[in-house]
């Protein structure tokens, strides 16, 4: 009696010490694994890699859905996994010392400094607050992106709390002086546009006060060939020493002027004001040089020439136009040729407001686009054409270059620096609505370099962007990884020029519909020495393709398909981030990308709904980091199948920088919901060890998923789960 007593509470002391840990284990999903260390080396890593060995499978009775709600619980869902597994592994230490060593080397090259190439030039602070806290970077960086997007969903001032935001990042003081609004100085809507050239023209003119003549005069001749025709290489300049003095000049632009006029000139885009304009009574036709066609109005002001055409089919030589700053048209199937903005005219604000129109030319610094100056184009309605070689379509050199289509099925195609690139100053493409096809070869698509904020918004319509296909990528002779392809450098990226200056802010949104991203080296949500890049997604099943599947040309590739760097990557002291909110989605690349990074930098790419295929095909993709780089791979929901074997794989090996100072290599994929398929083999509900111990595939919740218990008899069955139990036990205290 008195054994079967002691028997009994033993049992029941076990339960109380158990019970609570297990359904502690099963009410927060908490999956562990064991397995062999495997080897470290990349470039064997298909046969070294283990499939993930789990210590606690989750019934099916106990797994849940995943229950964040919105984009900012779930990062903040990624946030604790990664805690949580730098904690269980004993690596927090390793990340401090990885973010500290990156701060070091901040400090090493700061302002004037150079250390190797890195050099402190056109450096912005929140790119320095970001690299000294990686572990903050998703979550700001969604905040980012995300407020962007609500802000200029907003046709009624969200262009100004857009470029307010943008201002808060660029090391822009505010703005002081209160912006002018449409009816509430003047209801007359001519009046109100000869109000905002008067403010645009004096604050170009402050913005460019800092400068001498000399200067003013060296930075309009050398501008576009040092910084666009000479190059075939977007990782640098042809002339590195005379684009630093470039640079060194260009940081002494008053940039809160060149804000304070983009802010100004953003009522203009406001539909209520068109809508006004749209009324405006046609008088007599007069006749104005380089008009072929009707003009009703002619007002010469102060501060420029204003004109505005009729209701019939025009046809605008803006460069024989020279005395015009202000080209209104109300109407009509209209072709706009040329129209330089530079200091000789520096101003130029277009607005046409219905019709199928045309905007052509080969010159640099048209179609909302300046060099040293302030451009803005707005076009109400139809399907339009933007055709440019360089410098093109929202673009600036030292300025601000806006763009502005509110409807139809437009084309957009340019060269270099085209389509929301900005190099000092602002270059921003915000295209409302419409089924519509950008195109560029270099530089392109909301592209951030150096003290530039860069952003193409698109907000509705199945589109279609390309960016590539032309210039023979650099790596083509890289000793020690040579690989075919082609230039790219486009689709929110922000980037540094090696040996020249650090990088700016790029920006790539896009909101509903079924889009289809082409993409060659260095593309889509990057960022590279020294910059910041992002790109998201809000809505639809979108496929990124990876390198592009023509030539620039539109004919057969001349270079293999081959992808470097793509989709959520940060390159040499950089971070770049990925985001796609809904949708079933396609990621396409070689090597490199899908979240990852290299050379103490953050990369990043997270899909937040959707059931989606990431289909790289080479090593170091989904979720890695390299050279002591942080990648992350993050997919909430769905049932997703990752291809090839390389999920969340760290190498030990680091040659860029000295072990252990600069903490190691940190590479995570972490998916939350579904029955997902990986290629490495790793099982679902499973933590695994991926490579070196920074090496982290953390999959949870499948409730498809459920143990199947090995044909034995019922007391061996028994037995062998109490063993098990027993020594899952001590592997979870040992590993506390």
């Amino acid at each position: 009696m008195k054994r079967r007593l002691r028997n009994m509470c033993l049992r029941w002391r076990t339960a109380v010490r158990t019970v609570p840990f297990y359904g502690l284990m099963i009410g927060c999903g908490i999956l562990a694994q064991t397995g062999e260390t495997v080897s470290a080396d990349e470039t064997d890593a298909r046969s070294d890699f283990e499939i993930g060995k789990t210590l606690v499978v989750l019934p099916a009775s106990a797994s849940t859905k995943p229950i964040a709600d919105t984009p900012a619980s779930k990062i903040a869902i990624l946030d604790k996994e990664i805690q949580a597994g730098l904690r269980e592994r004993k690596l927090s230490q390793n990340l401090l010392q990885f973010q500290n060593y990156t701060g070091y080397q901040l400090n090493l090259s700061t302002g004037t400094r150079r250390v190797n190439e890195v050099t402190g030039n056109c450096r912005l602070d929140w790119y320095d607050h970001l690299m000294r806290n990686p572990l903050t970077t998703p979550a700001e960086s969604e905040a980012f992106t995300r407020r962007l997007f609500e802000s200029i969903q907003n046709d009624h001032r969200g262009l100004e709390r857009t470029l307010a935001i943008a201002r808060s990042k660029m090391d822009v003081p505010l703005k002081t002086e209160a912006s002018v609004r449409f009816g509430e100085s003047t209801n007359d809507p001519l009046t109100f546009v000869s109000d905002v050239l008067e403010r645009v023209q004096r604050s170009h003119t402050q913005s460019l006060a800092p400068l001498t003549p000399a200067e003013l005069s060296q930075l309009q001749r050398e501008l576009y060939p040092i910084l666009v025709s000479q190059n075939d290489v977007g990782y640098t300049l042809a002339n590195r020493g005379r684009g630093r003095r470039i640079c060194d000049m260009l940081e002494k632009i008053d940039r809160g002027s060149l804000h304070d006029a983009a802010e100004t000139m953003a009522p203009l885009a406001d539909r209520n004001f068109l809508s006004q304009l749209k009324r405006l009574p046609e008088d007599s036709p007069i006749r104005v040089a380089g008009v072929s066609g009707s003009v009703v109005k002619k007002i010469d002001t102060a501060a420029g020439t204003i004109i505005v055409g009729g209701r019939g089919s025009n046809t605008y030589d803006l460069d024989a136009m020279s005395d015009v700053n202000v080209v209104i048209d109300l109407g009509g199937n209209d072709v706009y040729r040329e129209g330089t903005v530079s200091l000789d005219r520096p101003v130029l604000i277009t607005i046409d407001l219905a019709g199928n129109d045309t905007y052509t030319g080969t010159k640099p610094g048209i179609q909302g686009s300046a060099i040293l100056g302030v451009a803005m184009l707005v076009d109400l309605e139809g399907n339009d054409t933007y055709q440019a070689k360089d410098m093109a379509q929202a673009s600036c050199l030292g300025g601000v270059g806006m763009l502005v289509d509110h409807g139809g099925h437009d084309r957009y195609t340019g060269f270099r620096r085209v389509q929301g690139q900005a190099f000092a100053g602002i270059g921003l493409l915000l295209d409302r609505d419409g089924n519509d096809q950008y195109r560029g070869a270099m530089w392109t698509q909301g592209m951030g370099c150096p003290l530039g904020f860069g952003m193409l918004v698109d907000l509705d319509g199945k589109d279609h962007y390309y960016t590539g296909g032309y210039f023979i990528c650099s790596y083509a002779d890289d000793e020690d990884n040579p690989t075919p392809g082609y230039e790219g450098w486009g689709q929110g990226v922000g980037a540094g020029l090696r040996s020249v200056a650090s990088g700016g802010i790029g920006v790539m949104l896009d909101g509903d519909g079924d889009d289809i991203y082409e993409f060659d080296y260095l593309s889509h949500g990057g960022g590279y020495w020294l910059g910041l890049g992002f790109a998201r997604d809000f809505g639809g099943n979108d496929q990124r393709v990876g390198a592009t599947v023509k030539s620039f040309s539109g004919g057969r590739r001349g270079e293999p398909l081959f992808q470097r760097f793509g989709m959520g990557f940060g390159c040499h002291y950089a971070a770049g981030f990925c985001f796609d909110d809904e949708g079933n989605d396609t990621y396409n690349g070689t090597i490199m990308g899908l979240g990852h990074a290299w050379d103490a930098s953050i990369g990043l790419l997270s899909d937040f709904s959707g059931n989606d295929q990431y289909s790289s095909k080479g090593k170091t993709t989904q979720g890695n980091g390299s050279q002591a780089g942080l990648g992350i791979l993050f997919d909430y929901d769905g049932d997703d199948r990752y291809r090839n074997y390389s999920q969340g794989y760290a190498s030990s090996s680091i040659s860029y920088h000295e072990m252990p100072h600069c903490g190691g290599n940190f590479s995570f994929l972490v998916d939350h919901g579904g029955t997902d398929g990986y290629g490495s083999r790793v099982r679902n509900n499973t933590i695994s060890r991926r490579g070196s111990t920074g090496g982290f595939l953390i999959d949870r919740y499948s409730p498809e998923i459920k143990p199947t218990p090995k044909k034995t008899s019922q007391s061996t069955q028994r037995r062998r789960t109490a063993t098990n139990q027993t020594q899952q036990r001590t592997y979870s205290r040992r590993k506390r």
